[in-house]
């Protein structure tokens, strides 16, 4: 049986090409030096395709059998990443690959490098084939919502274990260079299948790669070489366009550099792009302006929930100074009116979200303003989902979300079944815990529906579910899109 599901992980490699047909030998030996086996026989023939999930599914099974690992998705996840550097090209054979297909096109080098990020199960096609996605019609164009499904949830013993690990510093965080190839442990994750391309951006040494846990179509992430922290500024910028220079068909965009309306790795400078178009950046520009001394950059604020101006030129360097100008000036902007302040006790609040892009021949960057002040009313920010949003979405909007997709717990799945199955029997959804959050929401959007039927239930909760999602980017707009909203906003810009 070993020998049968090892010859079946080496034809895998060979057949998507992580593996060439001179390693087979070496590569089967060294998957029997993992089990500790001597002997191997070579089974008659091998069933293609071979399926990677059930086939690393075996080898754990007799890695539990055989006591190497315990029965726990932590330490399988930490030994079929093992299995499969067995297979893997070294860094500097993915390097030379990539750069020589880049020569042909950005887009061949950048296709090669997501299959094999795909293929070397670093992002695990399977896992994140469970992820639910839908589209939502809403005022703003159609929003994309997913629930993620693809982070295997921790085992209690894997907890009880990390608790018991001396907490490393080495690598200092998920998005350090030192990653590529580390072993892992319980509360860090394996990466001996993760390959990094080194690029130059703003004359300084980055990393580019993949989320594993890809959000959308070629979700990449682009890392400082340096553990140091995020700053949006002039250089951050210069980086992204860059960046986009090097790989038109990419967008690419910064999570915020304060807390509340930033991202979730705020110690470590990094972008996230990728090769999708958001409802964001298709929607228009919906007011015009002329910014003084920029009369030559088309500008104007974005139809959007949250506050966008938009700024586009064939030149870079161009939006690189208006929007280092826009910065500037929005760091030290308040407006009282407005509930906009710079900062409190010393405190700063306002900072940028942005994205840049090309289309066609021209630049684009989109700059979203953000603030993070809280109040009694609004402890985890004025500016962020309000408390009657928090069944559906309590967390960060972060530049996913900004863009207009919605990245929802994996908690919602059985949430929405049982609230299905609730709904459908007409039982009284407050007196279950599990879904009692949820019974003033549904309270209020089930006369809209004279009809729920088995078939239309699971509809009309994504519907509503999407309806939630663009109230809650409605929350964290600094600028409401109404008429006093407009005005404000339009206050801002005339101080520029």
């Amino acid at each position: 049986m070993l020998s049968e599901s090892i010859a079946k992980l080496v034809q895998y490699g060979i057949t998507t090409g992580l593996t060439p047909e001179c390693e087979r030998n070496y590569t089967t030996n060294l998957l029997l030096d993992l089990f500790h086996e001597n002997d191997y026989e070579k089974p008659d023939n091998i069933e293609e395709p071979v399926n990677l999930e059930a086939t690393l599914g075996e080898l754990l099974d007799e890695a539990v059998k055989r006591e190497l690992i315990e029965d726990s998705i932590v330490y399988r996840d930490l030994f079929d990443t093992r299995l499969m550097n067995c297979l893997m090209p070294r860094p500097g054979q993915v390097q030379k690959e990539f750069w020589d297909k880049y020569k042909e096109s950005p887009k061949e080098a950048t296709d090669y490098f997501y299959k094999l990020s795909q293929d070397s199960n670093y992002i695990r096609r399977y896992r994140v084939e469970k992820d639910q996605k839908w589209k939502v019609d809403s005022p703003y164009g159609e929003i994309d919502i997913t629930i993620n499904l693809s982070k295997p949830e921790k085992d209690p013993k894997a907890i009880a274990a990390a608790r018991n690990v001396k907490s490393g510093s080495y690598p200092k965080c998920l998005l350090c260079p030192e990653n590529e190839g580390y072993a892992g442990r319980v509360n860090h994750p394996a990466r001996q299948n993760h390959r990094i391309i080194p690029i130059t951006i703003n004359d300084t040494p980055w990393g580019f790669q993949y989320s594993p846990y890809v959000y959308y179509n070629e979700h990449c992430i682009v890392f400082n070489c340096q553990h140091t922290p995020m700053k949006i500024e002039k250089n951050a910028f210069i980086k992204l366009f860059d960046f986009v220079k090097l790989f038109p068909h990419y967008f690419l965009g910064s999570n915020a550099d304060l807390p509340i309306v930033g991202g979730s790795i705020l110690s470590h400078d990094h972008f996230q792009g990728g090769h999708y178009t958001f409802a964001m950046a298709k929607a228009p520009i919906e007011q015009h302006v002329i910014l003084p001394g920029f009369e030559d950059v088309e500008a104007g604020i974005v139809k959007w929930p949250l506050s966008v101006l938009r700024i586009r030129h064939k030149d870079s360097n161009r939006l690189v100074d208006l929007a280092t100008h826009v910065l500037e000036v929005w760091r030290g902007y308040t407006d009282e009116e407005a509930f906009i302040y710079a900062e409190t006790n010393g405190e700063p609040h306002n900072t940028i979200t942005p994205i840049a892009r090309k289309v066609g021949d021209t630049y684009e960057l989109d700059l979203t303003l953000r603030n993070n002040i809280t109040t009694e009313e609004h402890p985890l920010g004025v500016y962020h989902p309000h408390a009657e949003y928090h069944h559906i979405k309590k967390e960060n909007i972060g530049l996913i979300e900004v863009m207009g997709l919605a990245v929802l717990p994996a908690r919602l799945k059985g949430e929405m079944e049982l609230l299905e199955n609730n709904i459908l029997e007409g039982k009284d959804i407050s007196s279950n815990e599990q879904i009692e959050k949820h019974a003033e929401w549904v309270k209020k959007f089930l006369p809209k529906y004279p009809e729920i039927t088995k078939e239309n239930i699971h509809g009309i909760l994504q519907k509503e579910i999407g309806i939630v999602f663009t109230h809650v980017l409605e929350d964290a707009g600094v600028y409401k899109c109404t008429t006093e909203g407009r005005e404000a906003f339009m206050r801002f810009l005339e101080t520029l």
